[in-house]
């Protein structure tokens, strides 16, 4: 291989790599909206879990994270609205990056 095949390898990789990371922190995030979102709803142990799995699922209804916004914000109606959920979730996601890159 030439030293061009080399770099392209090693920025495929390097992609494939981020694109990894980058999923995992989302499903993380998701997990940790969802565990938010029913101790709001009241929900813990089993259920609590069960909760946080249907906002994982959630967020392949679509590109980007707005399916889950909206699901959370219809569970939790009159408890936190839209711009509360989006704020919470970045938050999270920003705790599950840095998860991540400590493991």
């Amino acid at each position: 291989m030439t030293t061009f095949d080399d770099r392209e390898n090693a920025f495929e990789n390097k992609f494939a790599h981020d694109e990894e990371m980058k999923f995992k922190a989302e499903a993380r995030c998701n997990k940790m909206l969802g565990l938010w979102a029913a101790e709001l709803l009241g929900k813990s142990g089993d259920e609590a879990a069960e909760y946080a799995k249907t906002v994982i699922i959630a967020d392949f209804e679509e590109a980007g994270h707005e399916d889950v916004v909206r699901k959370v914000a219809a569970d939790l109606e009159g408890k936190a609205d839209a711009d509360t959920i989006r704020a919470k979730r970045a938050e999270l996601l920003a705790v599950a990056q840095e998860q991540l890159m400590s493991e």
